[in-house]
């Protein structure tokens, strides 16, 4: 389910590999969380969240989602937040490589990222929930908000739009474009130059700059996630759901 590779010694790229779309199902949090969690302990200076070209990560693994119980479906989302979190509060740095579609879940990765790079063309970025029938956590939306602003955050979510990558770069979503095979190379040219500086001055600065972030998402068994659970459960929006399963199994 993830690749671990070195970069320079001590830069480590953690790559996605759950084909056919990195579709995030607990195990697959699970092991995020873990990768991230010894990488910084082994050492790692620097981070990149990668994947194979043409999809980042396509979000929730909604048929599998929809197959748990309550218990289950509560454990899921648990594992989600609590791997955000992991991301959030990274005591190093970390680059997200986009390598192409990144929606919903994917981009909650994303945006808990330091520094992002997305393939240029036809590829979509966006917190898509609402077209889904979910709501956006509160965290959530103060992720979306930092990079663009609250305005623009609003009219994003409510909307539940996915914007191409030229567009995610105008709004700040994103902080550059390079073509699908030079994600990575991009994310370790940023690691390289942010890792050249005083380290000292450096992280600390970095850790100021994100204290408001870290202290949302230092306890993410704590984050309430209530409303979230319950619009979740409703009728409408599971029958949403299974329209959407419908629509995927009808494409294979």
């Amino acid at each position: 389910m993830l690749e671990i590779l070195s970069h320079d010694g001590d830069i480590v790229e953690i790559r996605l590999a759950r084909p056919p779309v990195n579709a995030l199902n607990l195990p697959l949090l699970d092991a995020l969380r873990l990768a991230l969690t010894k990488a910084a302990a082994d050492g790692a200076r620097g981070l990149v969240l990668s994947s194979a070209p043409g999809v980042f990560c396509a979000g929730v693994d909604v048929p599998e989602l929809l197959t748990l119980d309550r218990q289950g479906v509560q454990a899921f989302w648990r594992g989600f937040f609590r791997t955000v979190g992991a991301l959030v509060c990274s005591p190093v740095p970390v680059v997200a490589a986009i390598g192409g579609h990144s929606p919903a879940g994917g981009a909650v990765l994303a945006l808990a990222c330091d520094y992002r790079v997305m393939a240029e063309g036809p590829f979509r970025i966006g917190l898509n929930e609402v077209q889904v029938g979910l709501t956006l956590p509160e965290c959530v939306l103060a992720l979306l908000a930092r990079l663009v602003g609250p305005h623009r955050a609003e009219r994003l979510a409510v909307a539940g739009a996915m914007v191409e990558s030229a567009e995610a770069l105008a709004f700040g979503l994103v902080d550059e474009l390079t073509n699908a095979e030079q994600v990575v190379t991009r994310a370790l040219h940023w690691l390289q130059g942010t890792l050249a500086l005083p380290g000292h001055a450096m992280l600390a600065t970095r850790a100021t700059a994100r204290a408001g972030l870290v202290a949302t998402w230092a306890r993410p068994d704590e984050l309430p996630l209530d409303r979230f659970l319950e619009t979740y459960e409703q009728p409408q929006t599971q029958a949403v759901l299974q329209a959407l399963v419908a629509r995927l199994k009808s494409r294979h």
